[in-house]
This record gives structure tokens, sequence and C-alpha cells, in this order.
């Protein structure tokens, strides 16, 4: 019988907050038993800024499921203030190795999404991993961080990290650069959507054909100039997933009020597609910015998923899906499932061609079945060593909780 190896997973964000993070480790269980590391919360931070997370004065190790334990560290006050800072990185090593003793693991690998110093000193033979889930040095002019001592820190890891994969073509051709080896290339995948999707949301009702979806996080990342243009060309718009509040709250909800737009809101992850299939077309209006380009929207493929053809800024990203579609499905005409604009007008165009002309939904999901998350896990654990899954569904999946869009 084989003995599945161990791979402990140091993740960007709580198991709570259902990010990529975790989509992807819920198929990386096929190839391994894993340990989930959330990131250390220290016990000084408000709730308002812990996001749900409970103060822990000691580590947790908590088993999800027989393939899938969870740690959550603790960390000093302070955990990023100068000198304080210095002790994070030992500590949740420390924590880390006594989750391992606790659990009896001796990992395979060691995969890290985020830039914390945790890479190497694992033993001999362990796999370092960085696994990059986005451009860590847009993102932390974002959040007001020193961009400096980001830049050091990716410097460091990718210095100590075995092995390299990055979520975007951008970043890829970054690390590339800085490394002098290529740098694979992992993007975000999709989950196939159930066949039959269900019943048509009631949001959609009384709403004109055509009808443009926009599914997904609504925050800074969007251009929002761009939605209400295509309100004004006339096309009913169905919104679905959680604002956050200090986007544009005015203009969100003066969009969200014309007769011919809907706002669903959070849905269950699980009726996220039935809200997609109800559109005629999706839409990934994403601003460019440098973040924006180092990303790889999930939107895009969660349309194809749901049978609806897609609408694009010009977005790395978007341009690699599409040249994969023109060399994986030849004969199809790449516009008729996925267009990338690059105007305002462009995009409009492009939305009313799709709904004048649009692909079949089996072709839509044939495409997006390239680009799931199994095909995504397989891509990363070939590129870390791991061997092949046994036949079978993927392990564990039971352990997610239902997420929301």
């Amino acid at each position: 019988m084989r003995t599945d190896p161990h791979v402990v997973w140091i993740a960007s964000k709580r198991w709570e907050d259902h990010g990529i993070d975790q989509r992807m480790t819920a198929e990386m269980q096929r190839h391994a038993r894993l340990l989930w590391v959330d990131p250390p919360v220290s016990l000084a931070i408000p709730a308002r800024r812990r996001y749900r997370a409970a103060r822990a004065p000691r580590p947790a190790l908590t088993e999800l499921s027989d393939r899938l334990a969870r740690l959550t560290p603790a960390a000093l006050p302070g955990l990023t203030r100068p000198g304080v800072r210095a002790t994070t990185a030992p500590l949740l090593r420390a924590q880390i190795r006594w989750a391992m003793r606790q659990a009896g693991i001796e990992p395979f690998a060691v995969v890290t999404t985020s830039l914390q110093d945790v890479l190497g000193g694992w033993g001999d033979g362990v796999v370092s991993v960085l696994h990059g889930t986005g451009d860590y040095l847009p993102g932390a002019k974002l959040m007001g961080l020193p961009a400096r001592r980001l830049l050091a820190r990716e410097r460091a890891s990718l210095a100590r990290a075995d092995v390299v994969t990055a979520l975007s073509p951008l970043l890829a051709q970054r690390w590339s650069a800085i490394r002098g080896s290529l740098v694979p290339l992992v993007p975000d995948g999709c989950t196939p959507a159930p066949d039959p999707l269900g019943e048509i949301p009631g949001a959609v009702a009384g709403l004109p054909r055509p009808v443009v979806g926009l599914v997904g996080r609504l925050n800074a990342r969007i251009d929002l100039g761009l939605v209400e243009a295509i309100a004004d060309a006339g096309f009913s718009l169905l919104v679905v997933g959680p604002h956050d509040p200090r986007w544009e709250p005015r203009r969100f909800a003066a969009l969200t009020s014309r007769p011919g737009v809907r706002y669903a809101g959070r849905v269950p992850e699980q009726a996220a597609p039935s809200y997609a299939a109800a559109a005629d077309v999706g839409i990934t209006p994403y601003l460019d910015t440098p973040f924006n380009r180092a990303s790889f929207p999930l939107k895009t493929l969660d349309y194809l998923s749901a049978g609806r053809p897609a609408v694009s800024t010009d977005l790395p990203a978007s341009r690699w899906l599409r040249e994969d579609l023109a060399s994986s499905m030849p004969g199809c005409d790449p516009d008729q499932l996925l267009a990338v604009a690059t105007s305002r007008a462009g995009f409009i165009q492009a939305i009313r061609q799709l709904a004048g002309d649009p692909a079949s939904p089996a072709r839509c999901r044939a495409f997006a079945a390239r680009h799931t998350w199994a095909s995504r896990a397989d891509t990363l654990a070939a590129a870390i060593g791991l061997p092949r899954p046994l036949a079978g569904p993927a392990a564990a999946k039971d352990a997610l909780a239902p997420r929301c869009h």
C-alpha cells in the first residue's frame, strides 16, 4: 500500500477566508497529506483587524480530515514592527516544527505563498517551494507597506526556494529574470460547474436581454466607469458578489439602483455558476494597474465554466488564456468565447458581438475544463516532484466549507 507524502502549506490567508490557497490545497490532497498553516495573528490586534480570527495565546493543531490538518500559530504583539518583526518568522518555524512533531510528520515539501522567511532549513531532502499567487510589490504599495523591505524579502525567498512557480505570466517573467532560469506558470483555475446548473436565479426575472453578468468581489480593482458605460449602452446588468464598502459607495449605490441593473449581493459558492449562466455574457472589467496586470482573475474562467463567453480588459492573463484557446481549439474563433478589449468602446462592441452571436455553452465548458484546479494542482505537484495521484476523486473535499462570491 502506498504511503502518501506530507506537504506543509504555509498560506497567505486564514482557512476561513476561502481563497485560492484553499482551492489549490483541496486538489493537492490527491497527491499528498497536508498540514495547512494559517498566517500568525498577534493577541494585540483589534478584532476589526483580525478578520474573524480568534485570539490564540498558543498554537492550535486541528485535524480537519484524515488528509488535512490545520495549524493556527500565534505571534507576539507588534509582529510587523522593527525589532519584534525579527521574531515572527522564527516563532512561526518553531510552531510548525511543534505541529509536525505532534502529528508525526516528516515533510516531503514545504510550500509558502507569502514572503515570510520560512524556506530552507527543514532537513535534508525537504523541497522548499515558493508559489507566487500575486505580484507582492504592487500589492505592498496598495496596502501601504514599504516596497524596499518587500523587495528584499522577495529576493531572499527566490534565492532560498528549490522550486518557484508563479500565478501570472507577468510575475513568471519577472521572477525568471531574477533567478536566471525559467519559472513555471501555475495560474488560478476553476471548479467545473455542475450540470444541470439549477434554476435561473430570481434576480434575473424581468431583465431585458441581453444580460451582462459581473460576478465576484466588487472592489477597487474594477473599472467602475466601464461598468457604468455598459449600463449606459443599454445592456441589462446582473451584479453578484460582496461589495467592499470603502469602494465608491455612492457611485455603486447609484449604479445598482438603475432600472436595468440587479444587484444580488453575496451568494453561496455553489449558487454562483447559476448566476453566471443566467447572464448572456460575463465581464472582467479590471483597471489597468500593476497589481491587476500581475493577477490572474478567477471570474473569466468561472464564466466559461458556466457555459458563457467572456469579455476582459487587456490583461496578460487574459491574453495568455486567449492564446491557449486559439491553439487548443482549432477551427474555433477565439473571439466567440473570450474577447480581450483595449478600450471602453471596444469592450462594449465585444459584448454586443458576443451577445448577438454567442458560442455554444458546450464549447465554453470544454475550454474551461482545460483549466481546472485539479489540473493546476497536478502541474504544481509535478514541479515539486510529488507522485501522481491515485485514481478516484480528490480526497477530503468535504473539509471545504461553502464559500461565497
